[in-house]
């Protein structure tokens, strides 16, 4: 049976964000995922999860400046050094909170930027990061994302992400597939997460159009499930989707698997 996470930065965002956690808790989440960690301590975060016997299954590198429009600097020949400077914050925290894998926001492509730099940049990053989070034996991912939400976005296919870990050759890197991304770009959601299920180590969801919870759009979350049981996906799933009313007014999709 699938699992799920509770992404604190979508799910439960009409209290403050230390309170989502007592949310998830008392929606029957044994995990967590969120964006960033680092507006807060690990140490009040990590007491959040111990209350409540959470797992927290997935933070982001940091990822520049978020409130400016920033979506990630990994492809940014100009902030290489900055990202370097995450990697150990990401390292600390995530060593901190017991997470095993880490996601790396690519970023949007600079009006007049030469593609080529921007990849070599990418994969350049990648394979520093890589090689620091394994020494701590945490993952590295790296997640497509639509470029009708996030214009610019450098990362935005499947197949692409999957040239650029090849092109890294890390043993430790692998695909973040979100299923609302992918649909917007590609479809073929099933055929897509059979063919490189491989490379997989972590799944979000959302429904489209709207990102709102599953069985408000067109998607059919009870095949996708079913296929990743069959399958044998055995790690999370992060609920990342914007409630089409309250959170929990949206959680009838869930309770078959609380």
């Amino acid at each position: 049976m699938p699992k799920f996470a509770a992404n604190l930065t979508m799910l439960f965002n009409e209290v403050p964000f230390m309170e989502r956690f007592d949310r998830a808790a008392a929606a029957n989440f044994k995990a967590v995922e969120f964006l960033f960690p680092y507006a807060f301590s690990a140490s009040e975060i990590k007491a959040k999860l111990d209350q409540h016997q959470l797992s927290l299954v997935l933070h982001n590198l940091p990822a520049g400046d978020w409130e400016a429009g920033e979506r990630g600097i990994a492809c940014l020949p100009d902030r290489v050094e900055e990202f370097r400077k995450g990697v150990a914050t990401a390292i600390e925290y995530a060593s901190a909170l017991g997470v095993r894998q880490v996601n790396c926001l690519a970023g949007k492509m600079p009006a007049g930027a030469a593609l080529a730099l921007l990849r070599s940049t990418f994969v350049s990053n990648l394979k520093y990061a890589a090689a620091e989070l394994k020494k701590a034996n945490i993952k590295l991912l790296i997640e497509p994302i639509n470029t009708f939400d996030i214009p610019g976005f450098f990362l935005s296919g499947t197949q692409q992400a999957i040239d650029i870990i090849n092109e890294v050759g890390a043993d430790n890197l692998f695909l973040q597939y979100d299923i609302y991304h992918a649909q917007r770009m590609e479809g073929e959601l099933a055929n897509s997460i059979q063919k490189h299920f491989a490379k997989i180590a972590h799944i979000q969801l959302a429904d489209n159009p709207g990102r709102n919870e599953p069985g408000t759009g067109e998607i059919n979350y009870d095949f996708l499930f079913a296929m990743l049981d069959r399958i044998g996906y055995a790690g999370w799933i992060g609920c990342e989707y914007k409630p089409a009313t309250t959170t929990e007014a949206g959680l009838g999709w869930f309770k078959p698997f609380a």
